[in-house]
């Protein structure tokens, strides 16, 4: 049963990329900067890392709004050796770095860990849940990796690549469940986790 007047919704993230997903469920909702420091703690796993921050984003902002339905997420990319040592790819921030990151991507698989928090003070709502998925990219000469780089400045995202625009086109593959995870806010099980806290949607 839905509840007649859903909670206020609130997304802890200024990124524009994820306000632009949740845009797509049609619901009413305020964008909030949740200040947390997401520096990795020392021998953090990436799942754990993605999950804490996701949570933690959540809790900042739930903290002063206990009525209102608090979306917090955050992704980490994976880029793992040949002896299975586990790199983390963080927002390339410069160009230089954004071509090194894809270098280092050619030809490999990169896991992309996506975790989402759902909380409502008020009430105790707390859902939580992690996509996976993995991106397999070509083989990508430097020239190519150049003329990316200068087309789309992909340098505020994780792996150095925008997958709704020119990044495509450096895959070989997606895996994936879900086709807005990659993106930074997997909608379908978001919308289950909306639709629990009392929101209507198809």
């Amino acid at each position: 049963m839905f509840l007649k007047s859903p909670p206020r919704l609130l997304l802890a993230s200024t990124s524009p990329y994820r306000r632009a997903l949740l845009e797509r469920l049609s619901l009413p909702f305020e964008s909030r900067a949740p200040g947390l420091d997401e520096t990795a703690q020392a021998g953090e796993a990436p799942a754990r890392l993605a999950a804490r921050l996701a949570l933690g984003k959540a809790q900042r902002i739930a903290a002063g709004d206990a009525d209102a339905c608090v979306i917090g997420s955050d992704q980490v990319a994976v880029l793992a050796d040949a002896d299975g040592i586990e790199r983390v790819l963080g927002k390339p921030g410069t160009a230089g770095r954004c071509i090194e990151q894809l270098a280092a991507c050619s030809g490999r698989s990169v896991t992309f860990l996506t975790a989402v928090a759902v909380l409502r003070a008020g009430d105790g709502t707390r859902i939580e849940f992690l996509d996976t998925t993995r991106v397999r990219f070509r083989r990508l000469d430097a020239a190519t990796i150049e003329r990316y780089v200068a087309a789309e400045a992909p340098f505020d995202c994780a792996g150095g690549f925008k997958c709704e625009g020119l990044g495509i086109a450096l895959f070989e593959s997606i895996d994936s469940t879900d086709p807005t995870a990659l993106i930074g806010l997997p909608l379908i099980r978001l919308a289950a986790a909306l639709r629990e806290c009392g929101f209507q949607l198809p």
